[in-house]
């Protein structure tokens, strides 16, 4: 009898190894959150939107302090060409300027050209790092990389799909996608302050899309810090791929503003 009944146990545990578990939740949420970003990259454009290899935007920039903006806003012209060449003019006489090139950064105003200061460069390579373009064409491409559907909610009065995408370097950004359109609304991501090690939240608004060339480009853009609003654009004018020599991201240090006269 006993022969009998560790046989049949034996039997039933056979039977279940074989049966195959149930999908978990989290590969559900996977599928749906790289459904959703796929939908987005084509409702962006699609092929245009990825092979763009250069741009050239016009517009006017605001900045603000405490959630009040600091003057009247301020002409730009930006050129950014593909992988991590950006060029920023300021003023309507375009006499300031800020040209980054992989790592580096350097500005230009009357004084002569100089390197970036350390923070304030460490800053734009952290935002180039989380940026949207960034994080459609590069992130969710890397060995590794994960995309999670966290369901439905609300940015602004828009309701959107929320996903997270996290690379392979475990780096995370939270995405808000149209429902309707699936066109980015909103980007969130936090890092840890080098100085206070406080966690800063960092978001991006997209909104007012046009198509340009097939791609679908938010002309208006407001970036945030720990919920206060620090910048604010708007362009009147974007071209792709017209061919960005490389020389026009390329700066020789004329002085250094630590030495004195």
């Amino acid at each position: 009898m006993n022969k009998l009944l560790i046989a049949l146990l034996l039997l039933l545990g056979s039977a279940s190894a074989q049966t195959p578990a149930p999908s978990a939740p989290q590969d559900e949420t996977a599928q749906k959150g790289r459904a959703l970003l796929n939908q987005a990259i084509a409702a962006l454009g699609g092929p245009a939107y990825l092979n763009v290899k250069d741009m050239s935007l016009q517009g006017r920039s605001y900045s603000f302090y405490h959630g009040e903006a600091r003057g009247v806003g301020i002409l730009f012209w930006l050129f950014w060409k593909a992988p991590q060449m950006e060029r920023v003019e300021l003023t309507k006489q375009r006499d300031v300027i800020y040209i980054y090139n992989a790592g580096q950064g350097y500005e230009t105003t009357f004084r002569g050209t100089r390197p970036i200061e350390q923070k304030d460069l460490d800053d734009y390579l952290r935002q180039r790092d989380y940026s949207l373009a960034n994080v459609l064409r590069d992130w969710v491409n890397q060995p590794g990389a994960a995309v999670f559907y966290e369901g439905p909610a609300f940015a602004g009065n828009v309701a959107t799909d929320q996903i997270s995408v996290v690379n392979a370097k475990n780096q995370s950004v939270t995405l808000f996608l149209d429902a309707n359109t699936h066109l980015p609304v909103k980007k969130s991501f936090t890092v840890r302050d080098p100085e206070s090690r406080e966690r800063d939240l960092e978001e991006e608004l997209y909104g007012n899309y046009h198509l340009v060339q097939g791609v679908q480009t938010p002309f208006d853009s407001s970036r945030l810090h720990n919920g206060e609003i620090t910048r604010q654009r708007y362009l009147n004018q974007v071209r792709y791929n017209t061919g960005l020599a490389d020389s026009l991201f390329t700066a020789t240090v004329t002085y250094d503003p630590s030495k004195k006269k």
